[in-house]
């Protein structure tokens, strides 16, 4: 008798304890869903970048950027070590820089097409479009603090 009266506590107690968390746990989410949610990296297909970008279709011989912000366009492939390295920098400067620049990224493996058209052949290789003038391609993982002067120079012009 003793086992059961026991065991029925210790249930009524985990259950209670349960529901606690639960309660918890939904105030966690709801203060979650009222934080603002800052823009990170943009991912682009081929169609995307088209219309976003540049119609390197329509005019593929000259250069014309077609976005409201200058931008930064990531060429990398999911298997690549420096490409993996750069990813988390990137996503902390398009937060960093919202509202001032994009950041997309170009698959290369899914978007071979896009890779061939700017002769991407090594990983990661990075164009920074500015709103007026040509883009400009770097090529390699670089350290936060350069993209930041890039950003600086060469996107803003500050």
């Amino acid at each position: 008798m003793r086992k059961t009266i026991f065991a029925a506590l210790l249930l009524a107690l985990t259950l209670s304890a349960c529901a606690g968390t639960n309660k918890e746990n939904k105030t966690l989410d709801e203060n979650k869903s009222k934080e603002v949610k800052k823009m990170g990296t943009i991912h682009l297909t081929k169609a995307e970048f088209l219309s976003k970008v540049a119609n390197i279709e329509a005019n593929p011989t000259e250069w014309k950027y077609l976005g409201d912000k200058p931008c930064i366009i990531d060429f990398y492939a999911s298997w690549c070590g420096p490409c993996k390295t750069i990813a988390p920098i990137l996503e902390d400067l398009a937060k960093e820089y919202e509202g001032q620049i994009y950041i997309y990224k170009v698959n290369t493996e899914e978007e071979q097409e896009l890779a061939g058209a700017f002769g991407i052949r090594s990983i990661p290789s990075i164009l920074f479009c500015p709103m007026n003038g040509a883009p400009q391609m770097a090529q390699g993982a670089m350290p936060k603090e350069s993209f930041k002067q890039a950003i600086t120079e060469v996107l803003l012009k500050k």
